[in-house]
């Protein structure tokens, strides 16, 4: 009997939970519903009744746009062109001219031709800007004039680009390019390997393990892994990426979510490659998604130093679901965990500030977790090295230069002023760099910084107390002083500015390859990530 009435209260218990889920579900079925029916009769209603003809393709677009700006940034809709342009990113090919272009309002800016490929080949060079595409002006062409630039392997296209204020034209034939995960591996040093990965595309496991076995071929017997400017990409790879240097079945990364079915763990499903070889990691602040979970994950599990500078913090997992005519869109459905419990995401899109800006954590609010070694971490957003670096996290005034296109500008400006620089000795001088800010000031550069925005209110506040102009000297006193904490914050970041500004240069006459070459000769970072793989007990000590 007794059990009768154990069974009874279960029964009753699941019915009452099943009926509330229902209920739950009927109410949300009911609002979107609801909420669907009054935009297709207002959209119908607008469309029909509008004073002025209207686009209804271009006000869709702009309406699913402005809803998906309340959430975060990775929920995103895609046309049949952009899912395209995401399958190509993920396979790592495309066909098209073979270099990296910036989409500019009136025209497209080369910022890099590929090594051998068809616009290298055509005379291309960086800095060159495209104003027309075979008879199409990219100023009249209201969508992503880059998209013009793609086409068949073999057939040709018509450029017509302004040089140093010259206009000249070429022809070249597409041609098929294979985006290479890792762009670049070499040596250090006797015994320290490089790698480079650039993108988790599906090459980059196998990528990375073929570079691995060349340079232990080459006598490589430690190892450093650069993740710097890496965005991340396909999270398989990334399992996969840290399956190489730990043991077969061990916890990555977790997603938790409020669907059920989207929280998952993965675990690895190989043998590794490597167990022994010591390694360390270099991120910086542009090292997202994919490459925090391989950084977190080899931190956590105690298999690799890193160093640099924080990750940049992406941790929101996204879903491709198909809309309808060819169309996707992008979901977030969950965020990424490390093994030891830390939360990837660093920006708060749900409770945001004042300002409708997203929040985020304070460092007095991080959580502690531990590693396998008993090694403490702390959450936050993006991973923290073990080791951090001043100059691979980029200033706020050094980001605004970069943002401005300034670092490219002038090194554009020092390409054709200088027929050739020697990779070996290749170094930047005060002049130079003196040269730079000229540069800077004569584009009208303007870093605005939060100081300026509360000084704006500030004064908009005493205009209308009326007590503005009691306290006008002291407002132009800070102003001026704000002018030359500009000045000087171009200097005080003057090796960041030279770093960056190197790159790009040796860019123009040895392409990228070019750059990570000198990397294993003179990059700040990768020395140091040396220095420690040759201090045995400095490594052992860190990872303890």
């Amino acid at each position: 009997m007794k059990r009768k009435q154990q069974i009874l209260i279960v029964l009753c218990i699941a019915g009452i939970l099943t009926f509330t889920s229902a209920a739950k579900f009927n109410s949300n079925f009911f609002e979107i519903a609801k909420q669907i029916e009054i935009f297709t009769t207002l959209f119908k209603e607008l469309n029909m009744n509008y004073v002025d003809d209207t686009n209804p393709g271009e006000l869709m677009d702009g309406a699913i746009k402005s809803m998906l700006d309340d959430l975060d940034p990775y929920t995103k809709f895609y046309n049949e062109q952009d899912v395209e342009a995401s399958r190509i990113n993920q396979a790592g090919d495309y066909t098209g001219i073979g270099a990296k272009i910036l989409t500019k309002k009136d025209k497209l800016i080369v910022i890099e031709p590929y090594k051998n490929y068809a616009a290298d080949k055509a005379g291309l060079k960086a800095g060159d800007q495209i104003i027309k595409v075979d008879n199409i002006r990219v100023a009249d062409f209201k969508d992503d004039a880059a998209n013009l630039l793609q086409g068949s392997a073999g057939t040709s296209v018509e450029i017509t680009y302004l040089r140093n204020g010259k206009e000249e034209s070429v022809e070249i034939s597409r041609e098929a390019l294979e985006i290479h995960a890792v762009p670049y591996y070499g040596m250090v040093n006797d015994n320290t390997g490089y790698i480079v990965l650039r993108k988790f595309n599906r090459k980059a496991s196998s990528e990375t393990i073929e570079a691995l076995e060349a340079l232990k071929a080459e006598g490589a017997t430690k190892l450093i892994l650069d993740l710097r400017g890496n965005p991340g990409g396909l999270l398989n790879e990334a399992v996969n990426v840290t399956n190489i240097f730990i043991p077969k079945e061990q916890l990555v990364v977790t997603t938790k979510s409020k669907v059920k079915k989207y929280n998952r763990t993965y675990l690895t499903k190989r043998d590794a490659i490597d167990l022994e070889i010591p390694l360390v990691v270099l991120i910086d602040d542009r090292s997202a998604s994919a490459s925090e979970i391989v950084s977190g994950a080899l931190q956590d599990m105690d298999r690799a130093v890193v160093i640099g500078a924080r990750s940049f913090g992406k941790g929101l997992v996204q879903r491709p679901k198909p809309v309808a005519y060819g169309t996707q869109m992008k979901i977030t459905i969950s965020r990424y965990y490390t093994p030891s419990g830390r939360c990837i995401q660093a920006l708060d899109y749900w409770n945001r500030d004042a300002e409708g800006k997203a929040t985020r954590v304070k460092k007095e609010n991080y959580n502690a977790f531990k590693t396998r070694n008993g090694r403490t971490v702390y959450d936050g957003g993006g991973v923290q090295p073990d080791i951090e670096l001043e100059q691979t996290g980029l200033s706020p005034i050094t980001k605004a230069i970069v943002k401005e296109q300034l670092v490219f500008d002038y090194a554009t400006q020092y390409y054709y002023k200088n027929p050739e620089v020697d990779l070996g000795s290749f170094a930047l001088t005060d002049r130079d760099f003196k040269d730079f800010k000229s540069l800077i000031k004569s584009s009208n550069f303007d870093f605005n910084t939060k100081t300026e925005d509360a000084l704006a209110i500030l004064v908009d506040t005493a205009e209308e107390e009326d007590i503005s102009s009691d306290i006008s000297n002291s407002i132009k006193a800070l102003e001026k002083e704000l002018v030359n904490y500009k000045e000087k914050a171009i200097d005080e970041n003057r090796n960041q500015l030279i770093s960056l500004l190197t790159d790009e240069i040796i860019k123009r006459y040895y392409y990228s390859e070019g750059v990570y070459d000198y990397y294993t000769k003179n990059n700040a970072e990768v020395l140091k990530a040396a220095d420690v793989l040759k201090n045995t007990s400095e490594y052992q000590n860190i990872l303890r």
